[in-house]
């Protein structure tokens, strides 16, 4: 016959520890430079792109991700946000296709802004 008899390997049951930390060494190893390299760095820009838009505040020039630059006239509430993108052409966009604030406006400084309000007064008394 040209049938050979096959023997089964003995099975060593459990394993030694060694054996189970040479298996699980290489899975643990990959899992640590996906980690590093790809959901680390990822997380850490989403984060970023989060705050930046959420700092975002009239005057602000922007650019949305279909590449549309403008300067940002009114922050709505419900994620929407109208830029001026020529004279008197206004468009609403979501909030989260901003892609990028090219330059931001400074906040106007309070102390300023209350010797302004005493000037008017004056002028106006």
């Amino acid at each position: 016959m040209l049938i050979s008899t096959a023997y089964a390997q003995a099975a060593g049951g459990a394993g030694s520890p060694n054996e189970l930390f040479a298996t699980l060494f290489p899975l643990v190893l990959i899992f640590a430079v996906f980690y590093f390299l790809i959901i680390r760095p990822q997380s850490k820009k989403m984060k970023q792109q989060k705050a930046m838009i959420e700092a975002i505040r009239r005057g602000d020039k922007v650019v949305t991700a279909g590449g549309v630059i403008g300067t940002v006239a009114k922050v709505k509430d419900g994620g929407e946000v109208q830029l001026d993108i020529a004279e008197n052409v206004r468009i609403t966009v979501i909030q989260s296709t901003i892609a990028s604030v090219v330059s931001k406006t400074e906040p106007a400084d309070k102390s300023a802004n209350d010797d302004k309000d005493k000037k008017d007064k004056k002028s106006k008394d």
